[in-house]
C-alpha cells in the first residue's frame, strides 16, 4: 500500500515548481535558536532549522523562496537549562515552561537570519489579565547598550535587559475575530511589536482554537496610505522593487518558519 506513494522528494518538488503555477507551503521544524549554526549552542538541535534548511533539506533553489512567515508567542518561553534574559522567576513565570516577557532583541536576531516577510503572533490571550506588559527592547553589558544579541552564552547570561512597559488590557479577547475587535491596548501592543521589528503582524492568535487565529489585515483601512507594514497599503518604492523581483519567477515557495519560543531548548505546538 505504501510503496506506490514513495518517491524521491527532490524530483517531486522540482516537478511541482516547474509544472503548472502553484504555491508550496513548507513548515520548518524546531525554531531559529535551536539551529546548529545560529542557535544558543550547545542547547541546539543537530540540523539547520532556520530558513536555509529549506534549501539544504529539500534540495530547493533559494530563488524559489518568496515569503517567510515567522510564528512567535506574545511572550517568551524556554524548556530546559540555558540563558533566558527575560525570564520571570515569580508568579508571572509560573507555567509548565520557563516563561518571560517578549524579547525583541532575540526576535530581531531571528529576523536577521530568516528575513521574515510577516509574523503570526500567537497566544495573545495569555496576557489578558496583565495590568502592565513589559517588552525587552535592548541589552546592556557593563552599563553600555550592546547592538545585537551576544553569541557567547556566558555573556548572554550577564546582560541587563532594558524594557519598555506597556499598559495591559484586562479584558478577555477570545471573542475577537478582527484587529478592530481587540481592546485598544492590545492593538497598541501589536503595533509596538510591528514598529520595533518593522515586520507586519499578519495573523493574531486570541485563543486555543483554530477559529481564534485571524488575519489582522482583514479590516485594515490602510489602502490610502503607503507604508511597509500592511499588504493592503499602496506599495512603497521598496515594496514595488521586491514585488517586481518576485514576479520574475513563475513559482514561489512559501516558507512557514516556526519560531514559537525563540530561546527554547524543547518545543511543543
Amino acid at each position: 500500500m505504501i510503496k506506490p506513494m514513495v518517491r524521491g522528494g527532490f524530483y517531486f518538488l522540482y516537478e511541482a515548481l516547474h509544472g503548472p503555477p502553484r504555491n508550496i507551503l513548507v513548515e520548518d521544524a524546531n525554531v531559529a535558536l535551536l539551529d546548529i549554526d545560529f542557535g544558543t549552542y550547545p542547547f541546539v538541535t543537530s540540523s539547520n532549522c532556520t530558513v536555509g534548511g529549506v534549501c539544504t533539506g529539500l534540495g530547493m533553489p533559494p530563488q524559489n523562496v518568496c515569503e517567510v512567515y515567522g510564528v512567535v508567542k506574545a511572550y517568551t518561553t524556554r524548556v530546559g537549562i540555558g540563558a533566558f534574559p527575560t525570564e520571570q522567576n515569580n508568579e508571572i513565570g509560573e507555567l509548565k515552561s520557563r516563561c518571560g516577557w517578549l524579547d525583541l532583541v532575540l526576535l530581531k536576531y531571528a529576523h536577521m537570519i530568516n528575513g521574515f516577510t510577516a509574523l503570526a503572533l500567537t497566544k495573545l490571550d495569555i496576557l489578558d489579565m496583565s495590568t502592565e506588559i513589559k517588552v525587552a527592547v535592548a541589552y546592556k553589558l557593563d552599563g553600555e547598550i550592546i547592538p545585537n544579541s551576544p553569541a557567547n552564552l556566558e555573556v548572554l547570561n550577564k546582560v541587563e535587559v532594558q524594557y519598555k512597559t506597556l499598559p495591559g488590557w484586562n479584558t478577555d479577547i477570545s471573542n475577537a475575530r478582527t484587529f478592530k475587535d481587540l481592546p485598544v491596548n492590545a492593538q497598541n501592543y501589536v503595533w509596538f511589536i510591528q514598529n520595533e521589528l518593522q515586520i507586519p503582524v499578519k495573523w493574531i492568535g486570541a485563543g486555543r482554537s483554530r477559529e481564534l487565529m485571524f488575519n489582522s489585515f482583514k479590516d485594515c483601512q490602510c489602502k490610502k496610505e503607503a507604508h511597509s507594514l500592511c499588504p493592503l497599503a499602496p506599495l512603497t518604492p521598496q515594496k514595488k522593487e521586491r514585488t517586481k523581483e518576485r514576479k520574475k519567477d513563475k513559482d514561489c515557495l512559501f516558507v512557514k518558519h516556526f519560531i514559537f519560543n525563540v530561546q527554547s531548548q524543547c518545543y511543543g505546538h
